[in-house]
């Protein structure tokens, strides 16, 4: 770009009246971590706004955008590693279109521009994490799922793309049979029609096909094996692995499409067994099975559905003793689950709308976009732990599916209070799983008379501990009275002075709320110990890394 064609760019950007998403004015400031977390953000925004590019300006006063000069020079400076700067940022600028760099002279004074081009199919990271702009202010992408949704929602559909040297040839006999005996469960006024329709009549009215033309969603869902390869560089591949109780690989099997016929084939290789011994109390059923059939299914298909195809990745079955494990790649559209269980509406665009749009047709997911809150709901009416998602990996989403009991006054508090919403009976899960809840939610469980105990140690109520007939329990975890311990230590100390601190330990350990851990066990005892010093009632004879302690 001619020097004339960048002060005129220049201008005009400094004719904006602020510092917009895509646009950001800076004196003199360099930071190399903090320039390609502007770069994601830029590009994000941009996208976001409907632009083409962003751009930050170095050189330029952000408030007044007067141009006062820059000494950076990006030629001469260092990424981190030492390395080229531009090559060092290029290299971190991942699922980027890339970047410009321009360095003149306005009014005698240096100017440097990136312009960096809008992300197109999916948000752009900088090693690793993706940032946006609120504002003029730069933040994580992630703490705003509803911007990261505009991305995806301008993202090409690969599902809906033609897959171009698959006819219809490359699909399963057996599976468009399949897809034909679905489509009339799930839409019974046209079976008349669909029963007249040929295979490419059919594919092309589901959407499977566009113009005879075969598209990426039928290869994924009715596809035949050995054609699988036609999608590359995309993967459509299954994986079930069996682990034993040390997590030790013990069997393994690969599934490639036809996925419609193939889940029930992945299904039926998990060992779905029978519970007998299961807490006491009428409203249990005396034998249900591990795992509900339709909330693996729904599991499963959600994988396929929402799978980020473009990444190379496999969806992962992972099997051990009491839990499953489903993985796949793809960052977790909604955002949080607490955003999924809390919305009555559906979520108002997915990766791959063409996929689910024929999935949905096929009677394979949900119609209103509501299946994952069904599946809370199954667990519940189960009286089973809520599955988990981990989403802490911004390209993979992992869903655990607890098949065993992990708490039997959990177990027994669903039965008993039917009155709990899905909301409660999640937090009261986590409680169960040790998963820290927030100060707000552990007061709503308060409120409700679920739980006591002082923040974020959190036990199970006296009323409760009565309904699950664990009185003796609660006491134990909520423990006795300072004082009562206070008084054990005087007592030992007065007996059988001078005492060192582990045979303290020995009086109180057992004796202390039984939800503490040993770590926090100490620490009160220690706690203990420094009040009754402080309060002038015994006193250290030896040194400060053994003491000794005597009455004062």
């Amino acid at each position: 770009m001619e020097t004339a064609d960048l002060i005129s760019l220049l201008n005009r950007l400094r004719s904006e009246p602020d510092e917009t998403e895509w646009l950001e004015f800076k004196a003199n400031r360099y930071d190399p971590q903090t320039l390609g977390e502007y770069l994601s953000a830029l590009a994000n925004s941009a996208c976001i706004q409907g632009k083409t590019r962003g751009y930050l300006v170095f050189g330029i006063e952000n408030k007044t955008h007067e141009i006062v000069g820059t000494s950076f020079n990006p030629l001469k400076e260092k990424g981190k590693g030492n390395q080229n700067l531009l090559i060092w940022l290029s290299k971190g600028l991942l699922s980027a279109t890339g970047f410009e760099h321009y360095e003149f002279r306005v009014d005698n004074k240096n100017v440097v521009l990136f312009e960096v081009f809008s992300a197109t199919d999916c948000p752009v990271k900088f090693y690793g994490q993706a940032f946006v702009r609120i504002g003029s202010s730069k933040t994580l992408l992630a703490n705003h799922p509803e911007k990261e949704r505009i991305i995806w929602q301008r993202k090409q559909d690969w599902s809906g793309k033609i897959c171009e040297q698959a006819t219809i040839v490359d699909l399963d006999n057996e599976a468009i049979k399949k897809a034909r005996l679905e489509y009339k469960s799930k839409i019974p006024q046209k079976s008349l029609d669909v029963d007249q329709w040929d295979d490419e009549t059919f594919l092309n009215k589901v959407g499977l096909a566009i113009h005879g033309n075969i598209s990426n969603s039928a290869m994924v869902l009715l596809g035949k094996p050995e054609s699988v390869s036609l999608i590359s560089p995309a993967i459509a591949r299954i994986s079930w692995i069996l682990k034993d109780e040390k997590n030790v690989e013990k069997d393994y099997e690969h599934f490639d499409p036809p996925f419609i016929l193939n889940v029930d084939r992945i299904l039926a290789k998990i060992r779905n067994l029978t519970i007998r011994q299961l807490p006491s109390g009428t409203l249990f059923p005396v034998e249900i099975s591990q795992y509900d059939p339709w909330v693996l299914r729904e599991a499963l298909h959600n994988c396929i559905a929402h799978q980020d195809y473009s990444l190379g990745g496999r969806i992962n079955l992972i099997e051990s003793l009491e839990k499953l494990i489903l993985t796949n790649r793809g960052s977790f559209l909604p955002g949080s689950i607490e955003t999924v269980i809390s919305q009555d509406s559906p979520l108002e665009i997915y990766r791959n709308p063409t996929l689910v749009r024929i999935m949905v047709n096929l009677n394979m997911i949900d119609s209103q976009g509501g299946g994952i809150k069904r599946m809370f709901q199954a667990q519940m009416k189960r009286f089973f732990p809520m599955p988990d998602y981990d989403l802490s990996d911004s390209e993979r989403v992992v869903v655990s599916i607890s098949g065993a009991i992990l708490d039997e006054k959990y177990t027994r508090l669903l039965m008993e209070r039917t009155d709990l919403d899905l909301w409660e009976v999640l937090l009261l899960d986590k409680v169960q799983k040790d998963i820290r809840i927030t100060h707000d939610e552990s007061k709503k469980l308060k409120e409700l008379e679920l739980v006591e105990g002082r923040y974020p140690n959190l036990l199970i109520s006296a009323k409760v501990a009565k309904i699950t007939n664990q009185k003796v329990k609660h006491i134990r975890s909520r423990g006795l009275d300072r004082k009562y311990y206070s008084k054990m230590i005087l007592e030992l100390i007065r007996i059988h002075a001078p005492i060192q601190r582990g045979e303290i330990d020995r009086l109180l350990l057992d004796k202390l709320p039984e939800n503490l851990s040993i770590k926090k066990k100490q620490d009160l005892i220690h706690n203990l110990i420094s009040s009754l010093r402080q309060s002038g009632q015994i006193q250290n004879i030896g040194s400060k890394k053994y003491p000794k302690w005597v009455l004062r």
